[in-house]
C-alpha cells in the first residue's frame, strides 16, 4: 500500500504572488514618474531611474519565486517562462533608457506594464494547494466540518 503523494507547498506561490503584486506596484509608479518627468518635473527622473533598478531586483526574486512554484511546488510551468519574459524586457528597458532610444523606450515601457499585470493576474488566479491537516484539527484532522452525504433536514 503506498501512501498519497504529499501536497505540494504553499509558500512559493505566496511568494510569486508577493513578488507579482509588488511588481506591479512599482510599473505603476514608474509609468507615474515617467509622466511626471514628461510634464516637466525634471527631478523625477532620477526617481524613474532607481525605481527600474528596484523594478530589476524584484523580477529576479519573482523569477526564483516561478522556479520554487515549478520545481519543488509542482505548479505549472508558464509562471517561469513569462517571468523570464519580464527579466529580459526590464533588462532592455533599462539598456533603452540609458541609450535614450526613447521610442524603443515608450514602446516597451507599455508592453512591459501590459506584461506585469497578466503576471500579476495569473498569479492570482492561480489556486494555493490545501494547507496541511493539524492534529488538533476537525474530526478528520483537517480542520474543517465533515460534509453531507445526502439532503439535509431542517427541523423546525
Amino acid at each position: 500500500m503506498s501512501s498519497p503523494p504529499a501536497a505540494a507547498p504553499r509558500w512559493p506561490l505566496i511568494l510569486l504572488r508577493v513578488t507579482a503584486t509588488t511588481l506591479a506596484l512599482l510599473a505603476v509608479l514608474q509609468a507615474m514618474l515617467a509622466g511626471s518627468f514628461l510634464n516637466g518635473t525634471y527631478d523625477s527622473l532620477k526617481d524613474h531611474e532607481g525605481n527600474a533598478m528596484t523594478m530589476a531586483t524584484v523580477v529576479v526574486a519573482q523569477l526564483v519565486a516561478a522556479l520554487l512554484v515549478r520545481r519543488p511546488g509542482r505548479g505549472p510551468l508558464w509562471p517561469l517562462w513569462t517571468t523570464a519574459l519580464l527579466t529580459v524586457a526590464v533588462i532592455g528597458q533599462i539598456g533603452a533608457g540609458y541609450a535614450r532610444a526613447i521610442g524603443v523606450h515608450v514602446t516597451l515601457g507599455v508592453l512591459l506594464v501590459s506584461g506585469i499585470l497578466f503576471a500579476l493576474v495569473g498569479a492570482w488566479r492561480l489556486p494555493l494547494p490545501a494547507q496541511q491537516a493539524r492534529a488538533d484539527g476537525g474530526p478528520d484532522g483537517s480542520g474543517r466540518l465533515p460534509r453531507p452525504v445526502g439532503p439535509v433536514e431542517v427541523n423546525r
